[in-house]
């Protein structure tokens, strides 16, 4: 496993403190280094409402452009449900709470949910 870079380590930092700015809860960072090529980190956090969501997303988009990080790729803007800002080696998903717990990504990647929660039952559409 090679080093991760520091401008990697920076944009994650950058990240995780406008995150923090913005009242994200239930923060969760998972190291993706060594397990997939998809990028370095991926950051999990949640927002109380769609407006909430949008607005973290959208501070967590101009603070990686303004810092020198290219232009990142963002979807879910219209819903706000769940919203990626995909910075290439750092990747930020931040969801509403429900959305969060139903998809449960932290389960994906064998990372515990901050809420303590089990994934919800997913019943079968018959």
């Amino acid at each position: 496993m090679s080093a991760i870079p520091a401008e990697t380590t920076a944009k994650k930092n950058l990240v995780l403190k406008v995150l923090d700015e913005m009242k994200a809860e239930e923060i969760v960072l998972i190291p993706l280094a060594g397990k997939t090529t998809l990028g370095d980190y991926m950051v999990i956090a949640s927002g109380g409402s769609n407006r909430h969501v949008s607005a973290i997303s959208d501070r967590v988009y101009e603070a990686l452009k303004d810092g020198g990080y290219g232009t990142p790729r963002i979807e879910g803007i219209p819903a706000c449900d769940w919203v990626l800002v995909d910075a290439g080696d750092v990747m930020v998903h931040i969801f509403r709470p429900e959305v969060r717990a139903f998809y449960n990504l932290e389960k994906i990647w064998g990372v515990e949910r901050p809420d303590g929660l089990p994934a919800p039952a997913i019943e079968s559409a018959r």
